[in-house]
């Protein structure tokens, strides 16, 4: 995309914040800033911390695009702030970013739409036993498969079960299904191609999607055309049930003929290892037209 103009906006661009997932934040907002200063008159990188509010206040922004993952970037924490100060941005709203963000409520929504998803339970703390094996252990808030673990015996449940407690008051129990893990961006009406995730050792854990070389990443699913139209037509029935806007991806398992839905990202990471750029790119789009095309997107859940 060229453009003769700079567009005369403020654009700032929030990263880094307080979550343990503040390391990719600061990659993928240094990123985004670089693609949209191709596009726009004024660029501001503004660090989520304690005085950011008074950045905000002093630079008067007319768009706002979040670049953070986790705790109180990707938990509609920060999208009700915006919402008070009125000033637009890009990724869901308050309601869907909350719901999104908790894998438990997720899950309680999907079933209520109809859409498969794993079978759980919601686990005790002191719990000795496993429901089931083997079985995946998960926060419920929490992103980047941080405090995630597959299980496969009761040693190995029960210290899983600690160390997935350390980031969150409610953890789930989920089965394990083997089959391909695959992810699918969203963007309104559009469902861009899907993507194979396959970890070189173990499971998509947080240093085999950070790490360059530790997965590969293929465009090329193998999965039937039946199969891929199932999904696009899923991927648009969660993005519209949830009530997401601008862009999103939405995680599978397909084995087989099934499908399950494991998990739904708003705020989608934007490193040189991330998914989004990698789909969007087999679509046509570079990386500096999909930054402004999120941009463009910024809007409030109540103009």
């Amino acid at each position: 995309m060229e453009i003769n103009k700079l567009v005369d906006k403020k654009v700032v661009v929030l990263y880094g914040g307080l979550s343990t997932e503040r390391e990719v934040s600061l990659k993928s907002g240094k990123n985004i800033a670089d693609s949209l200063s191709l596009y726009y008159s004024f660029i501001r990188l503004v660090d989520v911390s304690l005085a950011f509010i008074d950045d905000l206040l002093e630079i008067k922004p007319d768009i706002c695009v979040i670049a953070l993952h986790g705790t109180y970037g990707e938990d509609g924490t920060l999208q009700g702030l915006l919402e008070s100060l009125r000033i637009p941005y890009t990724g869901s709203g308050v309601a869907a970013s909350a719901i999104c963000f908790d894998k438990l409520l997720t899950k309680i929504l999907l079933i209520g739409s109809g859409i498969n998803t794993p079978k759980f339970v919601l686990a005790d703390k002191d719990m000795k036993k496993a429901p089931f094996l083997p079985c995946v252990i998960k926060p419920s808030r929490q992103g980047s498969s941080v405090g995630v673990h597959i299980v496969e015996d009761d040693i190995s449940f029960v210290e899983a079960l600690q160390d997935a407690f350390k980031y969150d008051n409610n953890v789930l129990i989920e089965e394990f299904i083997v089959g391909k893990e695959i992810t699918i961006p969203v963007m309104g009406a559009e469902v861009f191609p899907p993507i194979l995730i396959k970890p070189k050792k173990g499971f998509y854990d947080y240093n085999n999607k950070y790490l360059e070389g530790m997965t590969e990443y293929l465009l090329d699913t193998s999965l039937s055309q039946d199969i891929l139209d199932e999904l696009s037509l899923i991927v648009l029935d969660i993005y519209k049930v949830i009530g997401c806007r601008s862009m999103a991806r939405i995680d599978f398992i397909v084995r087989e003929n099934d499908i399950y839905c494991i998990e739904v990202n708003t705020l989608p990471g934007m490193t040189s290892t991330s998914l989004v750029p990698k789909s969007v790119a087999k679509s046509g789009i570079s990386f500096e037209e999909l930054c402004f095309k999120i941009a463009s997107s910024a809007t409030l859940d109540n103009k």
